[in-house]
């Protein structure tokens, strides 16, 4: 970026103070008359503020000297230089003890981006490796980057707040949505955040309600092994400051922008943002990673360091763990989330390894964290959904019992036990029973929300649902570690043959089974979230660790939609068939106890009110009344691998006892789920399920009632 005003190299002891400098709020504030920066330091002796007129400048163009009696006010530091407009670069260099046995790891010759910084700016010259190494990178680093946030046009958008209950999420990268050349997006715009606005129409027919993306906040994508690049994101530099390369032009400004006016036409669309965001660690590392900004601020007060003090406690398994239960470290938490709230406006938030919220200062673990209540109770994120991936990699977990009121969880139970049953394994179709119906067992405390559970089968980590039915083994080759990374247990089963090519039967069986996975899902009571591409058989060729692939590995392939448009269609479908059956009441919240007590499930073998819970067992069946009393359905659910034959419960006052088919995952498209009005009508006492496949039929007459083992309450 070049700058219009003209700099001068010179080292100022001081700036003319023509204007107050405050110490708040941190991070750069703009007026008329130029530009107010503030940066916390407890322990730094010396603070610089270094301006660059452009982003690889080989040094600054003009550095800034902070007087501790003039410029620092407790812990802060902070200056007014006159004439700084939005577009200055700029950058600290903090000086103070480089003692690592006592925590302190200062550098007074590294350039540190703004912890407060709105946006950054990565030059063709960045170098990982030259901020791991003491001394001076001025010609090699991240700089940050003057923003002003007041002149965007929201045209008066504004969040949505739609409830959990209504609520189908849609798990996404930013990039790989539209990165594929056959996405048919405007080549400037593929792998960008305009990218997703030209496929809006996409999301809409497919009828989910919320994106949830995977890490915006700026990341460092040369983390990662030689010949690869960090593709995921879950590597932060900032938590302010949006992805620079998913901008169309590379201009640090535009690319605010551009941000904003996706949240705006997402919502436009009626599609919620939801930020997968990572407060749990930086890009920074272990005590061998590069200086970028918080370790040469104050890396005591930042990150969570072993009882040496030299180096890092790392329950993330990206080398350091932040301190999010520390003074400092919480109100850059907070500060950040308010500001993507009422800033950006994203509608909520899903936090990686959020147990680590739950460890304190030392990285034991709490009882309730202070930062967990103030998030929850916090004023400006009243509206949010927050969602926790409720473990951490230092082997906290959590799942069904962490937060408060508002937080929702990643439930992990629901994805084991569903991929187990489909499966065929034994000693699943009980735990299926309580994943089906809210996981009651595990949300029963608290008065929990029917919509608690964020049930999930596949997610960016892992495998595609695809390749859940494609590979029994992980096959990582192409992430450079000799297949050592991404888990073990997949509970993946390949239908009997290894890879993509298969006969047209075993083929058959795996599309079958993509279906009975979409339709538990998204018949399951909780919130469902659905993977990126797994709509059309997207594959990652056996990787379920692809966080370093930028590539077709892990960019969705538009030719799927023809290709594989037989489960596109489905898929949509089920989600119509899912946001109109009333899992909740209409109006006000509802507790999953209340909800599965007034909704009522009734549960059936083969035979009405005998399921079968034994080990071996591997069918179930059930009634499902809405809530209002005015829809009822019955599915039946066959893993084994031979055809059963289900016992239908009666409609009274219904002389034919005829019921609609609503879905059968082993019949042909369109049989599979019909269009509406097109439904099969199904007569008589009994229905044959194939083996591996999800029945569902419908009844919707508040006049007639369906008997079960209980009736009508």
């Amino acid at each position: 970026m070049e700058l219009n005003q003209k700099s001068v190299d010179v080292h100022d002891p001081a700036v003319e103070q023509t204007h107050a400098t405050l110490p708040y709020p941190l991070g750069p504030t703009t007026t008329c008359d130029g530009t107010n920066f503030s940066v916390f330091s407890a322990s730094a002796t010396r603070m610089e503020l270094v301006l660059f007129d452009h982003t690889d400048n080989p040094a600054p163009s003009r550095v800034i000297a902070l007087d501790p009696v003039f410029h620092r006010t407790s812990h802060c530091w902070h200056i007014f230089v006159p004439g700084i407009k939005p577009g200055q670069l700029y950058g600290y260099r903090a000086d103070g003890p480089n003692d690592p046995a006592n925590g302190q790891r200062f550098d007074s010759q590294k350039v540190l981006i703004d912890p407060y910084g709105k946006s950054v700016s990565v030059g063709r010259n960045y170098d990982r490796a030259a901020a791991c190494k003491r001394g001076d990178n001025a010609a090699t680093c991240i700089k940050s980057v003057v923003a002003d946030l007041s002149t965007f046009d929201w045209e008066a958008d504004r969040p949505l707040y739609r409830p959990f209950r209504r609520t189908v999420i849609y798990e996404m990268h930013v990039a790989g949505f539209t990165r594929h050349p056959s996405s048919g997006v405007t080549p400037a715009n593929r792998g960008t955040y305009l990218g997703v606005v030209e496929k809006i129409p996409y999301l809409q027919e497919l009828g989910i309600t919320a994106v949830e993306l995977l890490p915006v906040y700026q990341f460092d994508t040369a983390d990662a092994p030689p010949e690869v690049s960090n593709y995921w994101g879950y590597d932060p530099i900032s938590f302010f400051a949006p992805h620079l390369a998913y901008s169309t032009s590379g201009d640090p400004l535009g690319c605010l922008d551009e941000f904003r006016t996706m949240v705006k036409e997402l919502h436009r669309a009626g599609i919620e943002v939801i930020l997968d965001v990572v407060y749990n660690h930086t890009a920074e590392g272990d005590e061998n990673g590069p200086t970028l900004c918080f370790r040469g601020l104050e890396n005591r007060f930042y990150y969570i360091l072993n009882k040496d003090q030299a180096t890092y406690a790392d329950y993330t398994g990206a080398g350091n763990t932040l301190k999010a239960n520390h003074s400092v470290v919480k109100r850059l938490i907070m500060d950040s989330l308010r500001y993507w709230t009422s800033e950006m406006h994203v509608d909520g938030f899903r936090f990686d390894l959020a147990s680590i919220f739950s460890r304190n200062e030392s990285g034991d673990p709490m009882m309730n964290p202070p930062i967990l209540w103030e998030i929850d109770s916090d004023p400006v994120l009243a509206g949010a959904k927050l969602i926790a991936e409720p473990w951490d990699a230092g082997g906290l977990y959590q799942v069904g019992s962490f937060g408060q009121d508002k937080w929702k969880e990643w439930n992990g139970k629901f994805r084991d036990v569903i991929r187990g049953f489909i499966k065929g394994d034994q000693n699943t179709v009980w735990r299926l029973q309580e994943r089906m119906a809210g996981s009651l067992d595990l949300y029963k405390e608290g008065a929990r929300p029917a919509g608690q559970s964020i049930n999930f089968v596949t997610c960016h980590d892992g495998f595609t649902l695809n390749d859940l039915v494609s590979f029994d083994h992980k096959h990582n080759e192409a992430n450079h570690e000799l297949n050592s990374d991404g888990s073990n247990a997949n509970l993946s089963w390949n239908c009997g043959v290894e890879g993509a090519e298969v006969d047209a039967g075993v083929d058959l069986l795996r599309a079958r089974q993509i279906r009975n996975f979409y339709a538990l899902t998204l018949l399951s009571v909780g919130t469902p979230m659905l993977l990126m591409g797994d709509e059309v058989r997207r594959t990652q060729q056996g990787n379920n660790n692809a966080y370093c692939q930028d590539n077709e590995i892990s960019w969705f392939d538009w030719n799927l939609c023809q290709r594989n448009a037989d489960l596109l269609r489905f898929v949509r479908n089920m989600i119509r068939l899912r946001l109109n059956f009333n899992q909740a009441a209409k109006g006000g919240r509802i507790t999953l106890e209340d909800y599965l007590s007034k909704a009522r499930i009734e549960w059936h073998g083969v035979q009405l009110g005998k399921p079968d819970w034994a080990i071996d067992s591997h069918s179930v069946a059930l009634t499902l009344h809405d809530i209002e009393a005015s829809q009822v359905r019955y599915i039946a659910i066959n893993a084994y691998w031979r055809p059963l034959e289900f016992e239908l419960p009666p409609i009274e006052g219904n002389a034919d006892g005829a019921w609609l088919r609503l879905i059968d995952t082993s019949l042909p498209s369109p049989g599979d789920i019909p269009e509406v009005g097109k439904e099969s009508v199904i007569v008589g006492a009994n229905y044959l399920v194939n083996p591996r496949s999800v029945v569902m039929l419908h009844y919707n007459d508040a006049n007639h009632r369906v008997c079960g083992t209980r009736g009508w309450s």
